[in-house]
Protein backbone atom coordinates (compact mmCIF):
# COMPACT_ATOMS: atom_id res chain seq x y z
CA UNK A 1 0.00 0.00 0.00
CA UNK A 2 1.56 3.27 -1.10
CA UNK A 3 0.17 6.03 1.12
CA UNK A 4 -1.68 6.09 4.45
CA UNK A 5 -4.32 8.59 3.45
CA UNK A 6 -7.99 7.74 3.78
CA UNK A 7 -8.12 5.80 0.50
CA UNK A 8 -5.05 3.74 1.38
CA UNK A 9 -6.25 3.09 4.91
CA UNK A 10 -9.68 1.97 3.70
CA UNK A 11 -8.05 -0.40 1.20
CA UNK A 12 -5.67 -1.67 3.88
CA UNK A 13 -8.53 -2.36 6.30
CA UNK A 14 -10.61 -4.23 3.75
CA UNK A 15 -7.64 -6.28 2.51
CA UNK A 16 -6.35 -7.09 5.99
CA UNK A 17 -9.82 -8.14 7.04
CA UNK A 18 -10.01 -10.50 4.06
CA UNK A 19 -6.80 -12.24 5.09
CA UNK A 20 -4.12 -10.53 3.02
CA UNK A 21 -0.69 -9.64 4.38
CA UNK A 22 -0.62 -5.85 4.07
CA UNK A 23 2.25 -3.39 4.41
CA UNK A 24 1.46 0.33 4.26
CA UNK A 25 4.27 2.70 3.27
CA UNK A 26 3.79 6.36 4.19
CA UNK A 27 6.32 9.17 3.67
CA UNK A 28 4.99 11.23 6.60
CA UNK A 29 5.39 10.23 10.24
CA UNK A 30 1.65 9.99 10.90
CA UNK A 31 -1.29 8.56 8.96
CA UNK A 32 -3.72 10.84 7.17
CA UNK A 33 -2.27 11.99 3.86
CA UNK A 34 -4.33 15.02 2.90
CA UNK A 35 -6.23 14.55 6.16
CA UNK A 36 -3.16 15.45 8.18
CA UNK A 37 -2.43 17.50 11.25
CA UNK A 38 -0.39 20.58 12.09
CA UNK A 39 0.60 21.39 15.68
CA UNK A 40 1.99 24.86 16.17
CA UNK A 41 2.42 27.10 19.22
CA UNK A 42 -0.12 25.15 21.26
CA UNK A 43 -2.73 25.05 18.49
CA UNK A 44 -3.77 21.92 16.60
CA UNK A 45 -5.00 22.22 13.02
CA UNK A 46 -6.57 19.63 10.73
CA UNK A 47 -4.86 20.26 7.40
CA UNK A 48 -7.33 18.47 5.15
CA UNK A 49 -11.09 18.01 4.90
CA UNK A 50 -13.14 19.49 7.72
CA UNK A 51 -16.55 18.03 6.83
CA UNK A 52 -17.31 14.39 7.61
CA UNK A 53 -20.46 12.79 6.20
CA UNK A 54 -21.58 9.19 5.58
CA UNK A 55 -19.85 7.88 8.68
CA UNK A 56 -21.14 4.38 7.85
CA UNK A 57 -18.32 4.16 5.29
CA UNK A 58 -15.77 4.66 8.09
CA UNK A 59 -17.65 2.08 10.13
CA UNK A 60 -17.45 -0.42 7.24
CA UNK A 61 -13.67 -0.07 7.02
CA UNK A 62 -13.26 -0.45 10.78
CA UNK A 63 -15.63 -3.39 10.92
CA UNK A 64 -13.56 -5.13 8.25
CA UNK A 65 -10.74 -5.42 10.80
CA UNK A 66 -12.95 -6.24 13.76
CA UNK A 67 -13.33 -2.74 15.24
CA UNK A 68 -16.51 -0.84 16.04
CA UNK A 69 -16.96 2.82 15.24
CA UNK A 70 -18.35 3.81 18.64
CA UNK A 71 -15.24 2.53 20.41
CA UNK A 72 -12.52 3.20 17.83
CA UNK A 73 -13.71 6.63 16.70
CA UNK A 74 -16.28 8.36 18.94
CA UNK A 75 -17.86 11.34 17.22
CA UNK A 76 -20.69 13.78 17.60
CA UNK A 77 -23.25 15.04 15.14
CA UNK A 78 -22.98 18.76 14.37
CA UNK A 79 -26.31 20.55 14.56
CA UNK A 80 -26.41 22.91 12.81
CA UNK A 81 -24.25 21.29 10.17
CA UNK A 82 -23.63 24.76 8.78
CA UNK A 83 -24.44 28.35 9.58
CA UNK A 84 -24.96 30.14 6.27
CA UNK A 85 -24.76 33.91 6.17
CA UNK A 86 -25.64 36.06 3.17
CA UNK A 87 -24.69 39.47 1.82
CA UNK A 88 -27.98 40.97 3.02
CA UNK A 89 -27.08 40.08 6.61
CA UNK A 90 -29.52 37.17 6.91
CA UNK A 91 -28.71 33.71 8.25
CA UNK A 92 -30.01 30.22 7.56
CA UNK A 93 -28.90 27.21 9.58
CA UNK A 94 -28.68 23.74 8.03
CA UNK A 95 -30.41 21.67 10.71
CA UNK A 96 -30.26 17.92 11.14
CA UNK A 97 -33.50 16.09 10.47
CA UNK A 98 -36.26 16.64 7.96
CA UNK A 99 -38.68 18.36 10.31
CA UNK A 100 -36.07 20.61 11.90
CA UNK A 101 -34.82 21.79 8.50
CA UNK A 102 -38.35 22.24 7.24
CA UNK A 103 -39.08 24.47 10.24
CA UNK A 104 -35.87 26.43 9.62
CA UNK A 105 -36.91 27.07 6.02
CA UNK A 106 -40.41 28.04 7.10
CA UNK A 107 -39.02 30.57 9.59
CA UNK A 108 -36.45 32.07 7.21
CA UNK A 109 -37.89 31.64 3.70
CA UNK A 110 -41.62 31.05 4.11
CA UNK A 111 -44.19 28.28 4.00
CA UNK A 112 -44.07 27.71 0.23
CA UNK A 113 -40.38 26.83 0.26
CA UNK A 114 -40.87 24.78 3.42
CA UNK A 115 -43.48 22.69 1.64
CA UNK A 116 -41.17 22.36 -1.38
CA UNK A 117 -38.47 20.94 0.89
CA UNK A 118 -40.51 17.74 1.31
CA UNK A 119 -40.36 17.00 -2.39
CA UNK A 120 -36.72 18.01 -2.55
CA UNK A 121 -35.73 15.50 0.13
CA UNK A 122 -37.74 12.78 -1.59
CA UNK A 123 -35.92 13.53 -4.87
CA UNK A 124 -32.51 13.52 -3.19
CA UNK A 125 -33.17 10.18 -1.51
CA UNK A 126 -34.29 8.58 -4.76
CA UNK A 127 -31.15 9.85 -6.50
CA UNK A 128 -28.97 8.49 -3.72
CA UNK A 129 -30.60 5.06 -3.64
CA UNK A 130 -30.08 4.63 -7.39
CA UNK A 131 -26.63 6.21 -7.68
CA UNK A 132 -24.79 4.64 -4.77
CA UNK A 133 -24.90 0.94 -5.70
CA UNK A 134 -25.05 1.34 -9.48
CA UNK A 135 -22.70 4.22 -10.26
CA UNK A 136 -20.60 5.12 -7.21
CA UNK A 137 -19.82 2.00 -5.18
CA UNK A 138 -18.88 -0.03 -8.24
CA UNK A 139 -15.87 -0.93 -10.37
CA UNK A 140 -16.32 -0.39 -14.10
CA UNK A 141 -14.12 -2.22 -16.59
CA UNK A 142 -15.29 0.04 -19.43
CA UNK A 143 -18.04 2.58 -20.21
CA UNK A 144 -20.06 -0.35 -21.53
CA UNK A 145 -20.56 -1.28 -17.90
CA UNK A 146 -23.24 1.39 -17.78
CA UNK A 147 -25.38 -0.84 -19.99
CA UNK A 148 -25.45 -3.53 -17.31
CA UNK A 149 -27.84 -1.40 -15.22
CA UNK A 150 -30.42 -0.18 -17.78
CA UNK A 151 -33.15 0.19 -15.17
CA UNK A 152 -30.93 2.32 -12.96
CA UNK A 153 -29.90 4.49 -15.91
CA UNK A 154 -33.53 4.90 -16.93
CA UNK A 155 -34.49 5.86 -13.38
CA UNK A 156 -31.74 8.49 -13.21
CA UNK A 157 -32.95 9.87 -16.52
CA UNK A 158 -36.50 10.01 -15.18
CA UNK A 159 -35.29 11.81 -12.05
CA UNK A 160 -33.53 14.45 -14.15
CA UNK A 161 -30.05 13.49 -12.93
CA UNK A 162 -28.45 14.49 -16.22
CA UNK A 163 -29.87 18.00 -16.19
CA UNK A 164 -28.11 20.88 -14.45
CA UNK A 165 -27.98 21.05 -10.67
CA UNK A 166 -28.60 24.80 -10.50
CA UNK A 167 -31.77 24.52 -12.57
CA UNK A 168 -33.01 21.54 -10.55
CA UNK A 169 -32.73 23.50 -7.29
CA UNK A 170 -34.21 26.71 -8.72
CA UNK A 171 -37.27 24.84 -9.97
CA UNK A 172 -38.02 23.68 -6.45
CA UNK A 173 -37.41 26.81 -4.34
CA UNK A 174 -38.31 30.47 -4.65
CA UNK A 175 -35.78 31.95 -2.24
CA UNK A 176 -32.41 32.54 -3.98
CA UNK A 177 -30.62 31.89 -0.70
CA UNK A 178 -31.82 28.29 -0.85
CA UNK A 179 -30.59 28.05 -4.43
CA UNK A 180 -27.11 28.68 -3.09
CA UNK A 181 -27.45 26.62 0.07
CA UNK A 182 -28.50 23.48 -1.80
CA UNK A 183 -26.19 23.77 -4.80
CA UNK A 184 -22.86 25.13 -3.54
CA UNK A 185 -21.81 21.50 -2.96
CA UNK A 186 -21.05 21.34 -6.71
CA UNK A 187 -17.81 23.10 -5.81
CA UNK A 188 -16.70 19.86 -4.11
CA UNK A 189 -16.92 18.30 -7.57
CA UNK A 190 -14.93 21.14 -9.13
CA UNK A 191 -17.86 22.70 -10.97
CA UNK A 192 -20.19 25.68 -10.83
CA UNK A 193 -23.77 24.74 -9.83
CA UNK A 194 -25.06 25.80 -13.24
CA UNK A 195 -22.54 23.49 -14.93
CA UNK A 196 -22.72 20.46 -12.63
CA UNK A 197 -25.03 17.59 -13.43
CA UNK A 198 -28.00 17.24 -11.10
CA UNK A 199 -26.76 13.80 -10.12
CA UNK A 200 -24.24 15.62 -7.91
CA UNK A 201 -27.15 16.58 -5.70
CA UNK A 202 -26.13 13.35 -3.99
CA UNK A 203 -23.43 15.46 -2.25
CA UNK A 204 -26.17 17.78 -0.99
CA UNK A 205 -27.97 14.70 0.31
CA UNK A 206 -24.88 13.54 2.17
CA UNK A 207 -24.30 16.69 4.20
CA UNK A 208 -27.69 18.44 4.22
CA UNK A 209 -29.87 15.39 4.90
CA UNK A 210 -27.71 12.59 6.35
CA UNK A 211 -25.83 15.00 8.59
CA UNK A 212 -22.30 16.18 9.39
CA UNK A 213 -20.11 14.64 12.10
CA UNK A 214 -16.99 15.60 14.02
CA UNK A 215 -14.69 12.97 15.57
CA UNK A 216 -13.43 13.34 19.12
CA UNK A 217 -9.89 14.62 18.71
CA UNK A 218 -10.48 16.25 15.35
CA UNK A 219 -10.60 15.07 11.75
CA UNK A 220 -7.12 13.53 11.91
CA UNK A 221 -8.48 11.14 14.54
CA UNK A 222 -10.21 9.33 11.69
CA UNK A 223 -7.08 8.14 9.84
CA UNK A 224 -5.39 7.48 13.19
CA UNK A 225 -8.26 5.20 14.23
CA UNK A 226 -8.25 3.38 10.90
CA UNK A 227 -4.48 2.87 11.05
CA UNK A 228 -4.55 1.63 14.65
CA UNK A 229 -7.36 -0.82 13.98
CA UNK A 230 -5.69 -2.08 10.82
CA UNK A 231 -2.33 -2.51 12.56
CA UNK A 232 -3.96 -4.34 15.45
CA UNK A 233 -5.48 -6.74 12.91
CA UNK A 234 -2.05 -7.57 11.51
CA UNK A 235 -1.09 -4.96 8.93
CA UNK A 236 2.39 -3.44 9.05
CA UNK A 237 2.99 0.31 8.76
CA UNK A 238 6.21 1.91 7.59
CA UNK A 239 6.12 5.63 8.41
CA UNK A 240 8.77 8.08 7.24
CA UNK A 241 9.40 5.87 4.19
CA UNK A 242 8.97 7.20 0.67
CA UNK A 243 8.43 5.06 -2.42
CA UNK A 244 10.75 5.80 -5.34
CA UNK A 245 9.45 3.30 -7.90
CA UNK A 246 6.96 0.52 -8.49
CA UNK A 247 9.00 -2.57 -9.33
CA UNK A 248 7.81 -4.94 -12.05
CA UNK A 249 8.57 -8.56 -12.88
CA UNK A 250 10.76 -9.14 -15.90
CA UNK A 251 8.75 -12.14 -17.09
CA UNK A 252 5.14 -10.94 -16.82
CA UNK A 253 5.45 -7.14 -16.37
CA UNK A 254 3.29 -7.58 -13.29
CA UNK A 255 4.15 -5.83 -10.05
CA UNK A 256 6.91 -7.22 -7.89
CA UNK A 257 6.73 -4.62 -5.13
CA UNK A 258 8.10 -1.14 -4.50
CA UNK A 259 11.53 0.40 -4.07
CA UNK A 260 12.06 3.04 -1.38
CA UNK A 261 14.22 6.12 -1.82
CA UNK A 262 16.87 4.57 0.43
CA UNK A 263 17.15 1.62 -1.97
CA UNK A 264 15.25 -0.93 0.09
CA UNK A 265 12.87 -3.08 -1.93
CA UNK A 266 9.64 -4.43 -0.50
CA UNK A 267 8.25 -7.44 -2.32
CA UNK A 268 4.53 -7.67 -3.05
CA UNK A 269 2.18 -9.61 -5.31
CA UNK A 270 -0.10 -6.56 -5.64
CA UNK A 271 0.38 -2.84 -5.04
CA UNK A 272 -2.30 -0.25 -4.26
CA UNK A 273 -1.00 3.24 -5.06
CA UNK A 274 -2.83 6.28 -3.68
CA UNK A 275 -0.67 9.10 -5.01
CA UNK A 276 -2.46 11.69 -7.13
CA UNK A 277 -2.80 9.75 -10.37
CA UNK A 278 -0.71 11.87 -12.78
CA UNK A 279 1.96 12.27 -10.10
CA UNK A 280 2.02 8.50 -9.60
CA UNK A 281 2.72 7.96 -13.29
CA UNK A 282 5.29 10.76 -13.45
CA UNK A 283 7.27 9.68 -10.39
CA UNK A 284 6.73 5.94 -10.05
CA UNK A 285 5.92 4.82 -13.61
CA UNK A 286 7.79 7.28 -15.85
CA UNK A 287 7.97 4.83 -18.78
CA UNK A 288 4.18 4.51 -19.02
CA UNK A 289 1.69 6.89 -20.56
CA UNK A 290 -0.97 8.05 -18.08
CA UNK A 291 -4.59 7.22 -18.92
CA UNK A 292 -6.65 9.72 -20.86
CA UNK A 293 -7.50 12.70 -18.70
CA UNK A 294 -5.07 12.04 -15.87
CA UNK A 295 -2.39 14.37 -17.20
CA UNK A 296 -4.34 16.66 -19.52
CA UNK A 297 -7.85 16.60 -18.09
CA UNK A 298 -9.89 19.41 -16.59
CA UNK A 299 -8.77 19.94 -13.02
CA UNK A 300 -10.88 21.39 -10.24
CA UNK A 301 -10.24 24.85 -8.87
CA UNK A 302 -8.00 24.97 -5.84
CA UNK A 303 -8.33 26.68 -2.47
CA UNK A 304 -6.33 28.89 -0.19
CA UNK A 305 -6.54 27.65 3.38
CA UNK A 306 -5.48 29.88 6.24
CA UNK A 307 -4.84 27.99 9.47
CA UNK A 308 -4.91 30.61 12.18
CA UNK A 309 -4.76 30.47 15.96
CA UNK A 310 -6.25 33.53 17.63
CA UNK A 311 -6.80 34.95 21.10
CA UNK A 312 -10.46 35.12 21.98
CA UNK A 313 -13.59 33.04 21.51
CA UNK A 314 -16.31 33.38 18.87
CA UNK A 315 -19.76 34.64 19.79
CA UNK A 316 -22.67 32.30 20.58
CA UNK A 317 -24.10 32.73 17.09
CA UNK A 318 -21.06 31.09 15.47
CA UNK A 319 -21.23 27.42 14.44
CA UNK A 320 -18.56 24.80 13.87
CA UNK A 321 -18.92 25.30 10.07
CA UNK A 322 -19.80 28.75 8.76
CA UNK A 323 -20.40 29.53 5.08
CA UNK A 324 -20.31 33.18 4.09
CA UNK A 325 -21.94 33.67 0.70
CA UNK A 326 -20.85 36.70 -1.26
CA UNK A 327 -23.31 38.87 -3.15
CA UNK A 328 -21.90 37.66 -6.47
CA UNK A 329 -22.67 34.15 -7.67
CA UNK A 330 -22.67 33.47 -11.41
CA UNK A 331 -20.03 36.10 -12.16
CA UNK A 332 -17.87 34.84 -9.29
CA UNK A 333 -17.89 31.32 -10.76
CA UNK A 334 -17.15 32.70 -14.23
CA UNK A 335 -14.06 34.46 -12.88
CA UNK A 336 -12.90 31.38 -11.00
CA UNK A 337 -13.62 28.65 -13.53
CA UNK A 338 -13.62 30.31 -16.94
CA UNK A 339 -11.16 33.17 -16.55
CA UNK A 340 -8.79 31.67 -13.97
CA UNK A 341 -9.06 34.76 -11.76
CA UNK A 342 -9.85 35.25 -8.09
CA UNK A 343 -13.54 35.50 -7.29
CA UNK A 344 -14.45 39.23 -7.27
CA UNK A 345 -16.83 38.68 -4.34
CA UNK A 346 -15.79 35.34 -2.86
CA UNK A 347 -17.81 32.98 -0.74
CA UNK A 348 -15.76 31.56 2.12
CA UNK A 349 -15.85 28.78 4.67
CA UNK A 350 -14.78 29.27 8.29
CA UNK A 351 -14.46 26.15 10.43
CA UNK A 352 -13.75 26.43 14.15
CA UNK A 353 -12.80 22.97 15.46
CA UNK A 354 -11.90 24.34 18.89
CA UNK A 355 -15.64 24.76 19.55
CA UNK A 356 -15.92 20.97 19.76
CA UNK A 357 -12.31 19.99 20.49
CA UNK A 358 -11.12 21.68 23.66
CA UNK A 359 -7.45 20.78 23.25
CA UNK A 360 -7.25 22.27 19.74
CA UNK A 361 -6.42 25.67 21.23
CA UNK A 362 -5.03 27.08 24.49
CA UNK A 363 -7.53 28.33 27.03
CA UNK A 364 -9.25 31.51 25.87
CA UNK A 365 -8.11 30.96 22.27
CA UNK A 366 -9.60 29.55 19.08
CA UNK A 367 -8.41 27.49 16.16
CA UNK A 368 -9.77 28.64 12.80
CA UNK A 369 -9.68 27.11 9.31
CA UNK A 370 -10.50 29.74 6.67
CA UNK A 371 -10.98 28.60 3.07
CA UNK A 372 -11.46 30.58 -0.13
CA UNK A 373 -11.85 28.88 -3.53
CA UNK A 374 -9.18 30.05 -5.98
CA UNK A 375 -8.01 29.03 -9.47
CA UNK A 376 -5.64 26.11 -9.78
CA UNK A 377 -2.18 26.69 -11.21
CA UNK A 378 -3.47 26.85 -14.78
CA UNK A 379 -5.12 30.15 -13.86
CA UNK A 380 -3.90 33.75 -13.93
CA UNK A 381 -2.82 34.19 -10.30
CA UNK A 382 0.85 34.56 -9.37
CA UNK A 383 1.01 33.21 -5.84
CA UNK A 384 4.52 34.52 -5.33
CA UNK A 385 3.05 38.00 -5.14
CA UNK A 386 -0.58 37.27 -4.23
CA UNK A 387 -0.14 35.25 -1.03
CA UNK A 388 0.47 38.21 1.30
CA UNK A 389 -2.47 40.29 -0.02
CA UNK A 390 -4.71 37.23 0.21
CA UNK A 391 -3.70 36.69 3.82
CA UNK A 392 -4.48 40.32 4.62
CA UNK A 393 -7.90 40.11 2.97
CA UNK A 394 -8.76 36.99 4.95
CA UNK A 395 -7.66 38.70 8.15
CA UNK A 396 -9.87 41.69 7.40
CA UNK A 397 -12.73 39.36 6.56
CA UNK A 398 -12.50 37.72 10.00
CA UNK A 399 -12.65 41.10 11.67
CA UNK A 400 -15.63 42.36 9.65
CA UNK A 401 -17.56 39.13 10.26
CA UNK A 402 -17.11 39.33 14.03
CA UNK A 403 -14.61 36.50 14.54
CA UNK A 404 -11.72 36.87 16.99
CA UNK A 405 -8.76 38.09 14.92
CA UNK A 406 -5.87 38.66 17.32
CA UNK A 407 -3.43 36.29 15.59
CA UNK A 408 -1.09 34.16 17.70
CA UNK A 409 0.10 31.73 15.04
CA UNK A 410 -0.74 31.01 11.42
CA UNK A 411 0.06 29.09 8.28
CA UNK A 412 -1.34 29.81 4.85
CA UNK A 413 -1.58 27.14 2.15
CA UNK A 414 -1.79 28.16 -1.53
CA UNK A 415 -1.92 26.19 -4.79
CA UNK A 416 1.88 26.24 -4.85
CA UNK A 417 1.90 24.42 -1.54
CA UNK A 418 -0.63 21.85 -2.75
CA UNK A 419 1.59 21.23 -5.77
CA UNK A 420 4.63 20.74 -3.54
CA UNK A 421 2.62 18.16 -1.60
CA UNK A 422 2.17 16.15 -4.81
CA UNK A 423 -1.13 17.39 -6.21
CA UNK A 424 -1.47 18.00 -9.93
CA UNK A 425 -2.31 21.59 -10.95
CA UNK A 426 -1.96 22.68 -7.33
CA UNK A 427 -5.44 21.51 -6.33
CA UNK A 428 -6.38 19.11 -3.53
CA UNK A 429 -9.65 18.39 -5.37
CA UNK A 430 -8.18 16.46 -8.34
CA UNK A 431 -10.00 16.11 -11.65
CA UNK A 432 -13.25 18.02 -11.98
CA UNK A 433 -16.37 15.88 -12.23
CA UNK A 434 -17.36 16.82 -15.74
CA UNK A 435 -19.44 14.20 -17.55
CA UNK A 436 -16.34 13.05 -19.43
CA UNK A 437 -14.49 12.56 -16.12
CA UNK A 438 -17.23 10.81 -14.16
CA UNK A 439 -17.96 7.15 -13.43
CA UNK A 440 -16.50 4.83 -16.08
CA UNK A 441 -15.11 7.85 -17.94
CA UNK A 442 -12.87 8.81 -15.00
CA UNK A 443 -9.28 7.45 -15.11
CA UNK A 444 -9.55 3.78 -14.11
CA UNK A 445 -8.21 2.30 -10.91
CA UNK A 446 -6.16 -0.35 -12.72
CA UNK A 447 -3.21 -0.19 -15.12
CA UNK A 448 -3.83 -2.98 -17.62
CA UNK A 449 -0.18 -3.16 -18.72
CA UNK A 450 0.96 -3.78 -15.12
CA UNK A 451 -1.06 -6.64 -13.65
CA UNK A 452 -1.46 -6.32 -9.91
CA UNK A 453 -1.19 -2.53 -9.86
CA UNK A 454 -4.30 -0.82 -8.52
CA UNK A 455 -5.00 2.85 -7.81
CA UNK A 456 -7.14 4.52 -5.17
CA UNK A 457 -7.83 8.13 -4.19
CA UNK A 458 -9.62 11.17 -5.55
CA UNK A 459 -7.95 11.05 -8.98
CA UNK A 460 -9.63 7.78 -9.90
CA UNK A 461 -13.09 6.30 -9.32
CA UNK A 462 -15.42 7.29 -7.82
CA UNK A 463 -13.99 10.77 -7.11
CA UNK A 464 -13.39 13.57 -4.63
CA UNK A 465 -14.41 13.89 -0.99
CA UNK A 466 -14.11 11.81 2.17
CA UNK A 467 -16.96 9.41 1.31
CA UNK A 468 -15.69 8.94 -2.23
CA UNK A 469 -12.09 8.17 -1.29
CA UNK A 470 -13.21 5.69 1.36
CA UNK A 471 -15.25 3.94 -1.32
CA UNK A 472 -12.24 4.19 -3.63
CA UNK A 473 -10.19 2.21 -1.13
CA UNK A 474 -12.82 -0.52 -0.93
CA UNK A 475 -13.05 -0.69 -4.73
CA UNK A 476 -9.26 -1.04 -4.88
CA UNK A 477 -9.45 -3.91 -2.38
CA UNK A 478 -12.06 -5.57 -4.61
CA UNK A 479 -9.70 -5.23 -7.58
CA UNK A 480 -6.88 -6.88 -5.65
CA UNK A 481 -9.26 -9.67 -4.62
CA UNK A 482 -10.11 -10.39 -8.24
CA UNK A 483 -6.46 -10.38 -9.28
CA UNK A 484 -5.10 -12.27 -6.29
CA UNK A 485 -7.76 -14.43 -4.67
CA UNK A 486 -6.99 -15.68 -1.17
CA UNK A 487 -5.64 -19.21 -1.30
CA UNK A 488 -4.05 -18.78 -4.69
Amino acid sequence: MVGAGLAGLAAACHLTGRGYDVTVVERENIPGGRSGQLVKDGFTFDTGPTVLTMRDLVADALRAVGAELAEALPMRRLDPAYRATFADGSTIHVRYGHEAMRDEIANTCGSVDAAAFDGFVDWLRKLYVVEMPNFIDRNFDSPLGLLSSPRAAAELLRLGAFGKLGNAVRRRFRDPRLHRLFSFQAMYAGLAPDSALALYAVITYMDSIEGVWFPDGGMNAMPVALAQACEKAGAQFRYGAEVEAIVRRSDTAGVAGVRLVDGEQLQADAVVCTLDLPVAYDKLLPDLKPPRGAADGDYSPSAVVWHVGVRGLPGPEVAHHNIHFGAEWGTAFDALLKQGRLMPDPSRLVTIPSLDQADAAPQGCSTLFVLEPVPNLSGQVDWRTETAPMRDRLHQFLATQGYPDDVVTEQIVTPLDWERQGMKAGTPFALAHTFAQTGPFRPPNVERSVPGLVFAGSGTVPGVGVPMVLISGKLAADRVGRYLPIGR
